[in-house]
């Protein structure tokens, strides 16, 4: 009697466990009755006829991380470079994840790699790196339109790593060690070109500077000389005035006369000391060459009596 009594409450715990069915918040449920899609359950209580209808499937309605593995792809310029990554998605439509595609999850990375390779074939090896949003947007995209019967929406995809062949990094490496030797050969021509330029602009600075100062003085030597000229005209106008007005004075004529003697006198004086030969007043001259010739006809009578 207990084991019926035991047996017919497991029954019962059996039968109610089959009729109703929680729903979590996180998920759905695709309920077939009889092997046929009969509804999608939403989360909550709900209730169903045990041994006709039963849970399917259940899909994440959260957002998914799928890890998209290293692969092999040969970019534009044939260079070969393994690439992995992440790829979101979301579950919009129970029914058409179920019934859409055997995995939609199995799917959804394959078709990220395929379109990564796909899009990699497009780019050069540069662009992979500098276009990395692009790249992102594109395969997003292009996945996007392909699972939309599957019942999943791609919320983005991120290229995680890039990497080339360890040839191709070693090649990549002298690349860079040889843009950097002549990067710095630009940078040392240029330097030497300024430093060139700097010189000939001082050396012309100089020339100018030496020009204007010798200008200058020329100027200023010009100014000098013509200052003495005018004083010198002004003090000989204000003498040639005093004289007038001494002239026209009793005895200012006399005055003159002797000024003007004084004057003969002093310089005559000057001219026979400074001379190299005899230099002497016309009337001396005319006296000497008399006394001259006197010397030579006396010295010719003489001659005669004796």
């Amino acid at each position: 009697m207990l084991a019926t009594m035991t047996f017919g409450l497991l029954f019962l715990l059996f039968i109610l466990l089959k009729l109703i069915l929680v729903v979590e918040m996180r998920e759905v449920c695709i309920i077939e009755r009889l092997g046929k899609f009969r509804a999608v359950m939403q989360p909550g209580v709900h209730f169903l006829i045990p041994f006709i209808d039963r849970v399917a499937y259940r899909h994440e309605t959260r957002e998914q991380v799928l890890d998209i593995p290293a692969q092999s792809c040969i970019s534009k310029d044939n260079i070969q470079i393994n690439v992995d990554g992440l790829v979101y998605i979301k579950v919009m439509d129970g029914m058409k994840a179920s019934y859409g595609i055997e995995d939609y999850r199995t799917a959804s990375v394959n078709l990220a790699q395929t379109t990564m390779r796909s899009e990699i074939g497009k780019l050069n090896l540069s662009e992979t790196f500098s276009e990395r949003d692009t790249l992102n947007e594109t395969i997003v995209r292009e996945i996007d339109k392909a699972s939309d019967p599957w019942g999943i929406k791609v919320l983005r995809y991120e290229v995680r790593n890039i990497t080339p062949s360890p040839n191709v990094i070693h090649t990549l490496e002298k690349q860079m060690e040889a843009e950097r030797a002549k990067r710095a050969e630009i940078t040392l021509a240029e330097a030497e070109r300024e430093s060139t330029i700097n010189l000939s602009e001082g050396e012309r600075q100089e020339a100018i500077n030496l020009s204007e100062g010798d200008k200058q003085r020329q100027i200023n030597e010009a100014e000098g000389k013509a200052k003495e000229i005018e004083i010198l005209t002004q003090a000989s106008a204000q003498g040639v005035s005093m004289i007038a007005k001494a002239v026209q004075k009793e005895g200012g004529d006399n005055a003159i006369k002797m000024r003007l003697m004084e004057q003969y006198i002093n310089q005559t004086g000057d001219i026979l000391a400074n001379a190299d030969i005899s230099v002497l007043p016309t009337e001396i001259a005319k006296l000497e060459g008399f006394f001259e010739g006197m010397d030579k006809v006396t010295a010719a009578t003489q001659g005669g009596k004796a």
